[in-house]
């Protein structure tokens, strides 16, 4: 065999191809593995995304029936405060503003005690709007030998 055969030429390109033929397919086959483990990554992200939305649907869910349940016992307690105020026969609205209480007759008794005049200030404090004691209460003498009105 000459080396300026043709025959010598093709087997020689032949080994070559067959050479870079495998090293194209290695090269090939890497990226594939490596698209195909991508792709496999996705679906599991893909799926631990499906399982979290619907771990925060039921968690909202929770939320929502909590909630629901915590107007339902104001709503009750709102009920029981309007009766017992009802019982009580309480139409102050200084209790509380909010609380509808025009369901609530008032009585004759209620209406007399709203009419009559506030308690008297006691004795031992001081004239005026400030309620404190007396500096001196008790200790004039010529006060005791004079009797006084009671203070209204």
């Amino acid at each position: 065999m000459d080396a300026s055969s043709p025959i010598f030429f093709a087997v020689i390109g032949f080994i070559v191809g067959l050479i870079v033929g495998m090293v194209a397919y290695r090269l090939l086959s890497k990226s594939q593995r490596e698209a195909a483990s991508m792709r496999q990554k996705l679906l599991e992200r893909e799926h631990q995304i499906a399982e979290m939305k619907s771990s925060v649907g039921s968690h909202l869910n929770g939320i929502y029936q909590r909630l629901n349940n915590i107007r339902e016992e104001a709503s009750q307690l709102e009920l029981q405060l309007k009766e017992d105020a009802a019982e009580w026969n309480i139409r102050d609205a200084a209790i509380q503003p909010s609380l509808d209480l025009s369901g609530i007759n008032s009585t004759p008794e209620q209406q007399a005690t709203e009419s009559t005049s506030p308690p008297a200030m006691p004795r031992d404090y001081a004239d005026g709007k400030g309620g404190t004691l007396s500096e001196d209460f008790g200790l004039k003498s010529h006060e005791a030998a004079t009797p006084q009105p009671p203070r209204y």
